[in-house]
């Protein structure tokens, strides 16, 4: 009655938006022996999910025909904390630009006092 069933994992962010992150449904072979207890475990990793942040609690459910049973969920602070490329190059461009131009000023102030 309870080898075929589907588990699915979902994630509630801080608005209590419910977001579905993966679906299975599973087929489990036994000996057919009453009370036969199977253990099997399911790795998820988590990945971003929003530009803006990942933090909500995340929930496994599992769902027979008759039944479903919903663990008590993971509370995940995710934080942005990764690499960010920085590109120089404006910074560089208008750094360049303000040396010239005051090159060019004084240069010409230096001619134009050297004549008189």
């Amino acid at each position: 009655k309870y080898t075929k069933f589907s588990i699915c994992y979902y994630w509630i962010n801080s608005l209590g938006q419910k977001t579905s992150i993966y679906n299975r449904s599973e087929n489990i072979h036994t000996r057919g022996a009453e009370n036969e207890t199977v253990t099997l475990s399911y790795d998820h990793r988590i990945v971003l999910l929003e530009k803006t942040s990942s933090t909500g609690t995340y929930y496994c459910e599992v769902k027979w025909n008759d039944m479903q049973k919903v663990g008590k969920g993971v509370f995940v602070l995710a934080r942005g904390k990764g690499y960010i490329d920085t590109s120089y190059g404006w910074e560089i461009l208008v750094t360049l630009t303000v040396l010239l131009s005051a090159l060019g000023i004084t240069s010409t102030a230096l001619l134009l006092w050297k004549r008189k």
